[in-house]
């Protein structure tokens, strides 16, 4: 989808089309799948249309890049079930992703560059103007019914976070996860966010028809860094508490111990914290992933680290030279400290498991190129 000039709007007529200025003083008929205000926005004081989560509804007049308006960009999308290209890697093939951009605002977001193919930036942009697929469901059970859909397993969560806080005013995945359970579809959910307890019943009622897996990312326990560098998500001490309440359900949570920042959460110590936590709480296993840096995220990255720890720079400078991915001998010693402090804690670590093993790599890995984080 193009942005630039694009004016957001209810539809006009019977067709749903938009209009849309060409700039040339016309108004050219471009068919934007634009939701007519399916939630019912509050006015605040000064007029503005509010939906919660800090956002707004934009006005019917282009949205501008890299102002600092948050947004909630509703749109009806034309599908939702989305393809993984054969060579990603996961083990899944089949993703569903009901907002694009993000409310966690984590610096590090590998997601980030998405948001530039709506001529949108990867850094601000991302965080605050969030595209909400507001037809969710209901295209989701058009595409489940499909003569063609075979019941392979959806995985959410892959890309940007199902739960973050817009969900808590849209509420798109109790519509999805039941239609989902109506066809008792296998799926898992990846977040970061205690926003998923609402839905443990949804959930606890299709894991009783199909198969379901929860995983809940959890990088470390310092509240000081959690604060920095991922502002908008719960803290960790919370999410502990969704591993502990899925565990007592029956169903069980996995753990990506992700990202584990060189020189930020990667000490022994840490690491042996954070998993001995995590081991307490009942996860059903734990999965390091040491961070990883792609376009978009590199450049966000780069300058959170240069305000917040600046005597980082050079190190990360090295590790993330030559690729998205540090050095494999990093990521190695990495998931050695994670196996020993699962061993120390009575949690031994499933064979195979480790770095680049990950249901957020939805897109195949590039050749090395020359990269630069400075």
């Amino acid at each position: 989808m193009r942005w630039e000039r694009q004016r957001i709007a209810p539809p006009s007529g019977p067709s749903g089309r938009a209009g849309t200025s060409t700039g040339r003083g016309e108004t050219a008929e471009l068919d934007l799948g634009v939701s007519p205000e399916p939630v019912a926005p509050e006015r605040s004081p000064s007029g503005d249309r509010r939906v919660g989560a800090g956002l707004r509804l934009p006005e019917p007049v282009p949205i501008e890049a890299g102002t600092a308006d948050a947004y909630a960009i509703e749109i009806r999308a034309k599908s939702i079930l989305n393809r993984v290209p054969g060579e990603s890697g996961v083990p899944f093939e089949w993703t569903l992703n009901p907002y694009r951009g993000c409310g966690h605002a984590c610096r590090y977001c590998f997601a980030r560059n998405t948001h530039t193919y709506l001529d949108l930036d990867s850094g601000h942009d991302f965080d605050s103007k969030i595209v909400v697929k507001v037809n969710a469901g209901q295209l989701l059970r058009r595409e489940l019914a499909s003569p063609k859909w075979r019941g392979e397993p959806v995985a959410m969560g892959t890309n940007t976070d199902p739960y973050q806080r817009a969900e808590g005013r849209y509420a798109l995945m109790r519509d999805v996860i039941t239609a989902l359970t109506e066809r008792a579809n296998p799926f898992s959910i990846l977040t970061k966010s205690t926003l998923i307890l609402r839905d443990r019943d949804l959930i606890e009622s299709a894991a009783a028809v199909t198969d379901v897996s929860v995983a809940v990312s959890i990088g470390s326990l310092d509240e000081r860094l959690w604060r920095t560098v991922e502002p908008g998500t719960p803290a960790p001490a919370r999410r502990l508490d969704v591993v502990r309440r899925f565990a007592e359900s029956g169903i069980g949570c996995s753990v990506l111990l992700a990202p584990i920042l060189p020189g930020l959460s990667d000490s022994p110590e840490q690491i042996d914290r954070t998993v001995g936590a995590l081991v307490e709480a009942g996860a059903k296993s734990i999965t390091p992933l040491p961070l990883h840096l792609r376009p978009g995220a590199r450049e966000w990255y780069r300058a959170w680290l240069q305000r917040e720890y600046p005597s980082l720079v050079p190190r990360y400078a090295r590790l993330y030279r030559n690729s998205a991915y540090a050095p494999e001998s990093y990521q190695r010693e990495v998931v050695e400290l994670v196996e020993q402090a699962c061993r120390a804690h009575g949690m031994p670590r499933r064979p195979g498991s480790g770095a680049r093993q990950t249901p957020e790599h939805t897109v195949s890995e590039a050749a090395p190129e020359q990269l630069s984080l400075l």
